[in-house]
């Protein structure tokens, strides 16, 4: 699966930025402005990296920072105006798996990412792989969707809740677990949209939509794509 990326920034407009470079690069984006949300978004949905601005309020990044290594092992990486040496080294010696000053090019910075999320082993490490299930495959080099050979078109929402489907494949989500995977995507979405989503998913790649046989409803729990790998 892609990465879920945490992205701490009380600038709203560089943390929009950040938000679509993300998506662009295949992962899933929560972004907060203050220390203390981001603290609470990582206790309620473990993200794979944080992308942590130094000057936040409520608590600032290296404050963020001594709490993530106190209680987790969550990749860090630090961004700031602030170049002082001896910034660069408290945050690093904070634990801080990366720091990056401003100003940075978005594309400096997803290749950044990239190498942080390589070196720990996260999920990102495997989403140049296309995964295959139910005769369904998901590329995601060329981000596209093939349902027994032929291309199926997805919004980007749909996109993501197959590719989580695809890479575990019978197992059950419920609708707040696949709602995890298209947030940034549609920040207005809601539980109820992901049964939008899955009535849309059927036209698409069933038989006959009414009657599914790849994407099962699994009454009072969530859907599951059924078929095994391959």
């Amino acid at each position: 699966m892609c990465a879920h990326v945490l992205v701490a920034e009380d600038d709203e407009k560089q943390a929009e930025l950040i938000r679509r470079s993300l998506l662009q690069e295949g992962h899933t984006a929560t972004v907060v402005h203050d220390g203390g949300a981001a603290l609470d978004e990582v206790r309620r949905h473990k993200p794979d990296l944080v992308v942590l601005d130094l000057m936040l309020p409520v608590l600032d990044g290296f404050g963020v920072c001594r709490v993530l290594r106190r209680d987790d092992d969550i990749p860090v990486l630090m961004l700031t105006a602030r170049s002082a040496e001896e910034d660069v080294l408290l945050g690093l010696e904070l634990g801080a798996d990366d720091y990056m000053t401003k100003p940075y090019s978005p594309r400096e910075l997803m290749a950044r990412i990239r190498t942080v999320l390589r070196r720990s082993g996260r999920p990102a490490d495997e989403q140049d792989r296309a995964v295959r299930a139910a005769g369904i495959t998901v590329d995601p080099v060329r981000h596209e969707v093939h349902c027994d050979g032929a291309r199926v078109e997805c919004t980007p929402g749909e996109y993501e809740i197959l590719r989580a489907m695809t890479a575990d494949p019978e197992r059950v989500f419920s609708r707040r677990q696949l709602l995890q995977c298209t947030r940034g995507i549609d920040r207005a979405s809601t539980e109820r949209a992901i049964d939008v989503h899955i009535m849309n998913l059927r036209k698409k790649i069933e038989p006959d939509p009414r009657r599914p046989v790849r994407l099962l409803t699994v009454f009072g729990v969530g859907y599951k794509l059924s078929g095994g790998r391959g």
